[in-house]
């Protein structure tokens, strides 16, 4: 499996599969607008040798930055072709977000949408850039080809970088995690195998394509698996929907991945529809934690469990709950093949018992080994070959884990250290709360005093004061917030994740 490599894989998916369709696009209302595994062969063959004659050589840095379209697929897997390494951005960073990862990757060239172009402009004058409008893209993606079909020459190792992910860090500048060849296929081929993926599967890709969740765990397997992929180029709650229930057209689907809160939004569109999911086989839900009453409200509307799994940009996929078998709500799952895991004391590095509450540790062919020039900071991040993930958590008597809290999000409240997810878990058990986000804001008599932001379920009202006695009945009184305020929403990234940073803004702010 080491001798693997993500782009020589790939390449043999477009040759086994050739005419089948691959990528499926919305035309309006409409799914017609087709792409075998041969045309993206023939496209991306002919962008490859495009780079190679704009001078990209072996580990040159090429920023992706443009909306999800064929034109960003096209490119990744030219990128792969020629042994270079994709650097995707979110399109809707801002000028400064930009300027820090601009600067940060060294990159070569930029691949950039019209709403980018200026941003870079402004930000790297000299930085060669190639505008795509994906508004445009065709069955011959024009802006990125040459005449020349003929796949390029370039030799590829399994430990050659193929992609740098920034980390959605909440502190300090994002980091990039470098993930190989080895890093990616090791990866992929263990999703497929654990989902039983295949060429009989069809995926509703409504994910972006700038994170792992979407490019690695969803495009990435269902390329190399055969599979068709039905590509919505945002979210849009009703479009999924249709998709999903759509037994009329050719294109039947039958694997759907998500975040929590974009199952929020399609259980809010179905409340009180039938719709038939009966053909989908797997449903899967991760980036985010999924509460346990969205587990069942999930399972209800969907008839079925979903999985819930976890993963990181660093990492790739770590754990899953199984497909067959049973399914913990609020558990990550167990581990996937090949990935050793351990659970330590923080502190001194010992392995805790299990049921107890440590740090998780990993080791795995998917893990990096280093972030991008931050030599510091890879140093911090593994001990003796375990990769440090941040995460506190514990494993249960038949070996399911589970997530409590990031050690970074530990409240240390009068020299005692309160864990966040403890206090949202009561929080989130009141009748009329949809859910919350408990952080520690400075106070000079405690270090830091305890205060909740919580959203209520639509039409509900609640109380500041109640969800604080509410809290008392539960918790010592040194866990419960001193202070409540009720929002509409909480802030999140892209993939659903709570902006603890952000949270704490709301409190100067209110």
């Amino acid at each position: 499996m080491f001798k693997m490599t993500l782009k020589n894989k790939i390449v043999e998916s477009f040759s086994r599969y050739n005419d089948k369709t691959a990528l499926n696009f919305y035309n309006g209302d409409r799914l017609h607008k087709k792409f075998s595994f041969i045309d993206l062969d023939m496209d991306s063959n002919r962008a490859a040798n495009l780079f190679l004659d704009m001078g990209i050589e072996k580990g040159d840095r090429i920023i992706l930055c443009l909306p999800k379209s064929l034109s960003f697929i096209i490119a990744y897997l030219a990128i792969l072709k020629i042994n270079a390494i994709s650097v995707p951005l979110n399109p809707e960073y801002t000028k400064n977000e930009l300027k820090y990862l601009v600067q940060d990757s060294q990159a070569k060239i930029a691949i950039v949408g019209p709403e980018q172009s200026f941003l870079f402009k402004q930000i790297s004058p000299d930085l060669p850039t190639i505008e795509i409008d994906p508004k445009a893209d065709n069955k011959n993606t024009a802006h990125l080809q040459t005449n020349i079909t003929d796949p390029p020459t370039i030799n590829v190792e399994p430990e050659d970088p193929a992609l740098i992910i920034y980390t959605s860090g909440t502190t300090g500048n994002p980091k990039g995690a470098v993930l190989t060849h080895k890093n990616l296929i090791y990866d992929a081929l263990n999703i497929i195998d654990i989902w039983s993926i295949s060429h009989t599967d069809i995926l509703c890709h409504a994910l972006p394509l700038f994170h792992v969740h979407g490019l690695c765990f969803a495009l990435n397997t269902a390329l190399l698996a055969g599979s068709e992929i039905i590509m919505l180029n945002i979210f849009n709650a009703e479009k999924v929907v249709s998709t999903l229930s759509n037994k009329h057209d050719h294109s039947i689907c039958t694997i759907f991945m998500a975040v929590p809160a974009m199952y929020g939004k399609l259980l809010g569109l179905m409340k009180g529809k039938n719709f038939d999911f009966g053909h989908l086989r797997l449903i899967t839900s991760g980036s985010a934690p999924l509460l346990p009453k969205d587990f069942e409200r999930i399972t209800k509307a969907f008839g079925q469990e979903p999985v819930e799994r976890e993963g990181m940009s660093e990492t790739g996929m770590n754990f899953s709950n199984p497909i067959k078998g049973k399914k913990k709500p609020g558990s990550i799952g167990v581990p996937l093949p090949g990935l050793q895991v351990k659970i330590v004391n923080p502190k001194n590095f010992g392995e805790v018992n299990p049921g107890e509450i440590g740090e998780i540790w990993l080791k795995s062919p998917s893990i990096i080994k280093a972030y991008w020039r931050k030599p510091k900071e890879t140093t911090d991040t593994f001990v003796n070959g375990w990769f440090r993930t941040g995460d506190l958590g514990y494993v249960d008597e038949e070996g399911y884990y589970f997530l409590t809290d990031r050690i970074k999000h530990i409240i240390i409240s009068g020299g005692e250290n309160i864990s966040p997810k403890e206090v949202e878990n009561v929080i989130n058990t009141i009748e009329s709360v949809f859910e919350s986000s408990v952080v520690g804001i400075f106070n000079e008599t405690w270090g830091e005093k305890i205060v909740a932001a919580v959203v209520p379920l639509p039409d509900k009202k609640l109380n500041p004061d109640k969800v604080i006695s509410y809290c008392k009945l539960y918790l010592h009184p040194w866990k419960c917030p001193k202070q409540v305020i009720i929002t509409d929403k909480l802030p999140r990234n892209t993939m659903g994740k709570i902006l603890k940073e952000e949270v704490k803004i709301l409190f100067n702010n209110p």
